[in-house]
Parts: structure tokens; C-alpha cells; sequence
């Protein structure tokens, strides 16, 4: 197993991640990008002690695990088998579910343990951490709860198990049911056993009736609903922001300290997230997600928009190194906050209106969009026709480098292109033809700038010679056509030149940090679905075949994978990589009338 062999618990407003022996690791409070009180992913101010920061369940005699999600939930389940034949099982899920006439989703996560076989001897320990790691919780206690106290939050675990043992880390055995609720200092006021049951229960339904309304393909359900699910636990559901990760500081590559805080919601990304959920017929994150990115619109009245905003749609993200914590496998740094939000990124203006786009023609919607709001994404149209051909630090975030790069202005085309077919779905016919004009404008610059004929592709810039695994999306957003010459022969010189066995690079030309080392898994699910639509459809299905054996043993990826290796690193889990598994299935199962 490698280091991210972990499962994702959440109720979209709170997370948390669990090894897979059963530790939670990770959990920021009281939201995705909050303090992490369980920080053991990226290490222990203690090298001596890789239980600071962390609430281990350890199993005297212990031997080996087996972890899995309940089917269709995000219940995960961990079974811990001692030497002796004593076994354990803890059950790990952050309460979700609708009770009077409103979604019940605390800051609390449920963990309940228990004897599935012997008279297993455990020890729990229980050590969350402030300040990322740096100052130890004041800790107080009653008869069944403790309380670790820091000044600007206070968490409180109500457990049946004797809370002696608790504060003691002292083992004893396990011959009946415990359960621990962690979360904000409230008391409970019914029995402990009876309440973690009760959420179990209803958080199982909610999920499972969820998973039920989607519109999944024949072919790798079980792989698809999970990336579902996924997606979902990346939303921060009080304001519509989804998070591109619910980490920080997970390299890139090791030892390369490329190294970034995703804990916050890209415009870019949150498009395709939305995009791949509306094709699984799961368009409320897409209703709830544009009351975020209205908002913003508002806020920024057709000036210059960030690609990325706190999940609050906060606008500064000053970046910072935390020197507390080594970092992930000893790589650090940890940063908190990411400098990209004071980057330009052309491309952004397209993927707003794109991620806007199916609420127009959606008539199942309980607000579809209006008159009122194809004005005001109007403003931003006009933005990124005046932007389509201006240098920025493209899609890939170069931080000390820009251009006009080829794929910000194919997004400056697809804002103006959609913003064409929405005012012709309003019969407005002269804005049809004022947007129809614009992205026919950006359109030639494209193929008179983007396209390079020496090297028979599109380029990444304008005026360029290296090739980048963006331009793949010209099919995708309907640029071109999928059998136009000029994108097969793009496609093939991304496949000759960024394919390292079944695996795609972003680019090869050094950025910033150097070379990249890993291939960028988005990546190679853009080109999967670049083959499809251009025919080679038996070769798509082979290397989307490759992406699943990429997942961990819980059907999750993180943003890049070693292809020598196969080992996953990057941020977890990537919203970008579980997006991909859903396209390439929508893309290439067969069809349900072939079964039925």
C-alpha cells in the first residue's frame, strides 16, 4: 500500500480522512480549509511520536486490516485482525440527512468500534492538535466526554467508553459497542450508543437514495457512483464552493516541493465538476454551486476575475509555509494559502459561463437561469473577449512565466460561443449575432496563432513550438470537430510526445521547479476522451482500464500518479482525477438497451 491509501468521510461542511489501518489522519475544523486538528498526513511536530495529531485505534496482537465503504455511501469500514484471533470493526462517517424540512449536516464526525470476534484488547488515542500542530489542547473532561480546548476552538468527543482509559491511553478490553462523537462542544443529551446508531442509519439512507437518482452508465458503476460520491463530499454546501481537494502539501512528485494548498474552490475545476455530476443527472450541485459563482460575478461587475476563492468566496489566499509540521513523508514544505489567486488566468472567464450554460436549457430546475442572468454573464464575456489574446499564467499556474497560452483562449472562445447559443435560446437576435461575431474573432486568432504548420499541431502559445495536454479540450468544448485534421494531428503529437506508457504528462517543458516528474492524471483522462471521439475506441478503453488500476483499494485518485510505479501523489482526492473517471465511463460503457 502507499501513503494515500485512504478513505474519505464528509458530509459537505466537514471531512476527514482515514488509513488504512484505521487512523483518521485528517480533519480540518470547522470547514475543508480550517485549522487541521487531525494532522498526522503531514506528519508530527514529535518525530518520535506519529500519533500526535491523529486517533488511533491500536489492536494489541495487530496483524492486518481490510477497509471498505458500505455500497453507495460514504460510510467507510475498517476490520482490525490481532495475532490471537481477536478482531475489531470501526465504523467512520460524518452525519448527512434531511430532518425537519432542512439537510442535517454538523461538524461532527461518528466513530463507532466494535468486537467482531475474541475479546479484542484496544488502545485509543485520541491527540488532535491546534495551531497545525503547534500547540497542545488544554483538556478537560466529565463523565463521558473530554473536552481539548484552544482559543479560537474548542472540540468535544462524547464517548461510552470509560473516559479514564481515554486520558490515560490505557488498553482494556473491547466486549461491546463504542461510539465517539467528535465535534463542537455541545452536549449530548441522549444515549451515545443510540444516537451514533440513529445517524448511522440515516446517513446510509440519505446516500444510498442518492446514489439511486443517478443516471449511471452500464459499464463501472461501482467506480463512477464512488466518484460520485466523492464529488460530492467536495462540496461545501452552505455557500455552493467545491473544493479541488481536501489537502495541502501533498508533492506533486517526491522531494520536489511542489507542493500546494487545494483546499479551495477553482473556478476551472468546479466547472468540470459540475459538468461530469450534471451527466449523471445530479444537478443540484450545479443549482447550488452557481449561488456561489453568481455571487462572485456580482461582487466583481465584469472587472478581472481570480481562477480561484475561499469556499467563504474569500478573495486574499496569501500563501505562507507552516515550519511545525515535516510534511507529507518528511517532504515539506506545508503551505497554507495558494499564491494563484493573484494570478491571471484567461481561461476562467469561460469556464464561469460554461458552468452556467446547462441552467439555461434545464428544464428541471427549481431556479433556472434568466434574462436577468445572461447580462450579467454577459459582462464576463466581454471580459474574456478582451483578454482572449493576452499573456497569463495559463491553466498550469506558472508562477514566473507568461504567455498567451493556446487554452486560455479556446475557454475566451467557448464563453463567447456559449454566450451566442444562450441568447439565441432567449431569441435575442441580435445578441446571438453580437456573440456569434466575437467567438468567430477569437476563433481565427487561434487558428492563425495557435496553430503551428512547421510542427503540423496546435501549441501551447501563441507563436509557440512545445505542445501541452490542454489543447485536448478543443473537441470537449466543441472548438473543433473530433475528426477536423488539425485535432487528430494534435492528438497524436500529445500522444507521441506526453504519453509515458499509459499516462500523460501535462507538458515536458521545464516550468518553475524543473521538468515534471509524475503524469497528471486529468491529463490522461482528456486524452481518453480524445480517442473515443475520434474512434480509437478499443485503445481509450484500454488506458481508461489503466486509470482504475490507479485507484487505491477504495476506488480513489489523487492528482498524479508515478508511471513506473503506479504510485498516487498530489492532493487527495483530487476532484479534477475522480471527474475523469466518470467521463471516460459516461464516454465508453456500453449502452443500457444493449442489456435490457
Amino acid at each position: 500500500m502507499s501513503g494515500l491509501d485512504l478513505g474519505v468521510i464528509g458530509n459537505c461542511a466537514i471531512s476527514g480522512l482515514v488509513d488504512a489501518r484505521g487512523r483518521i489522519v485528517w480533519s480540518c475544523l470547522p470547514r475543508f480549509d480550517g485549522d487541521p486538528v487531525f494532522h498526522a498526513l503531514l506528519g508530527s511536530p514529535d518525530p518520535n511520536d506519529r500519533d500526535i495529531g491523529a486517533f488511533t485505534v491500536h489492536l494489541e496482537g495487530f496483524t492486518r486490516a481490510e477497509q471498505e465503504y458500505d455500497p453507495n455511501t460514504a460510510i467507510l469500514r475498517t476490520r482490525l485482525f490481532g495475532s490471537d484471533g481477536d478482531a475489531l470493526e470501526i465504523t467512520d462517517f460524518a452525519p448527512r440527512f434531511r430532518t425537519r424540512g432542512r439537510m442535517f449536516r454538523p461538524m461532527m464526525i461518528v466513530r463507532r468500534v466494535r468486537p467482531i470476534a475474541g475479546r479484542p484488547r484496544v488502545t485509543f488515542r485520541i491527540r488532535p492538535r491546534f495551531n497545525w500542530g503547534g500547540r497542545a489542547p488544554e483538556v478537560t473532561h466529565g463523565s463521558n466526554h473530554i473536552r481539548y480546548v484552544s482559543s479560537g476552538l474548542v472540540v468535544r468527543l462524547t464517548s461510552n467508553a470509560p473516559v479514564s482509559y481515554l486520558l490515560a491511553e490505557t488498553p482494556f478490553v473491547v466486549d461491546e459497542p463504542v461510539s465517539f462523537l467528535i465535534g463542537p462542544d455541545e452536549t449530548v443529551r441522549e444515549g451515545i450508543e443510540t444516537l451514533a446508531r440513529s445517524f448511522e442509519e440515516d446517513t446510509a439512507n440519505y446516500w444510498r437514495e442518492w446514489s439511486r437518482r443517478l443516471a449511471i452508465p452500464l459499464e463501472w458503476q461501482n467506480a463512477v457512483i464512488r466518484a460520485a460520491i466523492t464529488l460530492k463530499l467536495c462540496t461545501y454546501e452552505e455557500t455552493g464552493a467545491i473544493v479541488a481537494a481536501m489537502t495541502t502539501s501533498i508533492p506533486e512528485a517526491a522531494d520536489t516541493e511542489r507542493n500546494w494548498d487545494y483546499r479551495y474552490c477553482w473556478l476551472r475545476d468546479a466547472f468540470f465538476v459540475v459538468r461530469a455530476l450534471n451527466s449523471l443527472a445530479e444537478v443540484e450541485t450545479m443549482e447550488t454551486y452557481l449561488r456561489y459563482l453568481y455571487n462572485i460575478v456580482r461582487e466583481t461587475d465584469g472587472d478581472h476575475l481570480q481562477p480561484v476563492y475561499g469556499i467563504g468566496r474569500e478573495a486574499h489566499l496569501t500563501e505562507r509555509i507552516v515550519d511545525q509540521l515535516p510534511g507529507y513523508r518528511g517532504m515539506g514544505p506545508v503551505r497554507v494559502g495558494n499564491q494563484a489567486y493573484e494570478h491571471f488566468q484567461h481561461d476562467v472567464y469561460g469556464n464561469v459561463i460554461l458552468g452556467a450554460s446547462q441552467a439555461f436549457f434545464d428544464e428541471r430546475l427549481f431556479r433556472p437561469a434568466t434574462l436577468d442572468d445572461f447580462h450579467l454573464l454577459e459582462r464576463v464575456g466581454e471580459r474574456a473577449f478582451a483578454m482572449h489574446a493576452e499573456p497569463d499564467a495559463g491553466m498550469w499556474e506558472l508562477r514566473t512565466r507568461a504567455r498567451v497560452h493556446t487554452s486560455s483562449s479556446l475557454m475566451c472562445w467557448a464563453a463567447c460561443d456559449r454566450l451566442a447559443k444562450i441568447a439565441n435560446r432567449f431569441g435575442a437576435d441580435e445578441r446571438t449575432a453580437y456573440w456569434r461575431d466575437r467567438a468567430n474573432t477569437v476563433r481565427t486568432a487561434i487558428f492563425e496563432q495557435g496553430w503551428n504548420e512547421k510542427a503540423g499541431s496546435f501549441v501551447e502559445s501563441f507563436g509557440g513550438a512545445d505542445i501541452d495536454a490542454g489543447l485536448l479540450l478543443m473537441a470537449e468544448v466543441g472548438f473543433l470537430a473530433p475528426d477536423d485534421d488539425r485535432f487528430v494531428a494534435t492528438v497524436d503529437r500529445i500522444g507521441r510526445e506526453l504519453k509515458i506508457g499509459n499516462h500523460l504528462h501535462r507538458y515536458v517543458a521545464p516550468d518553475d521547479f524543473g521538468r515534471p516528474r509524475t503524469a497528471f492524471n486529468i491529463c490522461t483522462f482528456w486524452y481518453i476522451d480524445a480517442l473515443a471521439r475520434i474512434g480509437r475506441t478499443e485503445e481509450a478503453r484500454e488506458i481508461f482500464q489503466t486509470m482504475l488500476d490507479a485507484r487505491n483499494h477504495l476506488g480513489l485518485l489523487s492528482e498524479d500518479v508515478e508511471p513506473a510505479t503506479g504510485e498516487l501523489w498530489g492532493n487527495y482526492p483530487q476532484t479534477y482525477s475522480m471527474v475523469g473517471i466518470i467521463n471516460g465511463a459516461v464516454r465508453l460503457s456500453r449502452r443500457w438497451d444493449t442489456v435490457t
